[in-house]
């Protein structure tokens, strides 16, 4: 039974109880993935948890690169609790339907933490950026106080546009299919099911969506030029090799994250091109794979973390059962 609702203007919307998501239903042996997708979990929950908990009970790594660091690993674990564990109750366990204010709660972290991801790879090319062109001025300039602010600025930003733009799903009246499809409570799915005007969630939508996913690549993008710049007016070649080899390892995270994501919002979208569970099964892949991956390409394999990673585990190997 639909629950009806008088909002501001005194229209009258219609809330279903619930939604079903209904994606891949043409894909041959999709249980397998979604038993990958468990293993992805508990990785992602596993090796960012131990960064955190390392970078937390070691006062020497309470500077703003390894705030930067902790930053990205709780976004990690936030955003695949927040979609994996509901993917293997829907797809796995058969279980496709969600209450309509949890799939908003859904939503809402969804949206609050992806855009998060987007600018904890930009805070850790701004570290980048400070680190190598400006050496000797990088404790004046990138302080904890400072990187405290910037990470508290996205978050205030990323928490207050989701919540705005899924407070205004609460105005969309449901009154036919009540089926989505997608991989979990998707923003544009959900609206597009709407019997009243979305004019304004599809221009919000968009819009977001170019200024958080784009913003921050431009922004690494320039600081990558920038640091480009100044390492090959290094003299010393050893200086260069250094220098270059401590921005390998947050390349290659920005590849897994922004590539992927690029392509699909491009070619499915707006050329049409994919077919709609191939375009499900690889945004679920894009959005779960590169926190499960951040911490083993990067996090861990910084020197001091990885020092005391192992200084942890010799630790527990020593002690008597």
């Amino acid at each position: 039974m639909s629950l009806l609702r008088t909002i501001d203007n005194g229209s009258l919307v219609i809330h279903p109880p619930g939604l079903y998501i209904i994606g891949f239903e043409t894909l041959p042996h999709v249980n397998m993935y979604f038993i990958f997708l468990a293993f992805v979990y508990v990785v992602t929950v596993l090796f960012n948890m131990l960064v955190i908990s390392i970078i937390s009970f070691n006062h020497n790594l309470h500077t703003p690169k390894f705030l930067a660091v902790g930053n990205l690993a709780v976004i990690d674990v936030i955003l695949n609790t927040c979609t994996i564990p509901s993917m293997i109750k829907i797809f796995l366990v058969k279980d496709n339907f969600v209450p309509f204010n949890l799939c908003l709660v859904q939503m809402f972290i969804y949206y609050t933490y992806l855009p998060l991801e987007s600018y904890a790879l930009a805070i850790l090319a701004y570290d980048r950026l400070i680190a190598i062109c400006f050496p000797l001025r990088q404790h004046a300039f990138n302080t904890m106080w400072s990187m405290s602010c910037i990470v508290g600025l996205t978050w205030s930003y990323c928490l207050s546009v989701s919540a705005f733009c899924t407070s205004i799903m609460t105005r969309l009246s449901f009154c036919g299919s009540v089926k989505v499809f997608s991989y979990f409570c998707d923003y544009a799915p959900v609206f597009r099911l709407a019997c009243n005007d979305n004019t304004l969630h599809w221009a919000l939508s968009s819009a977001f969506s170019l200024v958080n996913l784009l913003g921050p690549l431009i922004f690494i993008i320039l600081s990558y030029v920038a640091i480009l710049v100044t390492v090959f007016r290094m003299k010393s070649l050893d200086s260069r090799m250094k220098a270059l080899a401590t921005c390998v390892e947050h390349l290659i995270l920005v590849a897994i994250f922004y590539i992927p994501v690029l392509t699909i919002f491009m070619v499915g979208l707006y050329l049409g091109l994919i077919d709609p569970d191939q375009r499900v099964l690889s945004l679920s892949l894009s959005s779960c794979l590169p926190p499960c991956l951040n911490p083993i390409i990067y996090s861990l394999k910084t020197k001091e973390i990885k020092t005391r990673a192992i200084a942890l585990f010799r630790k527990v190997k020593l002690t008597p059962s």
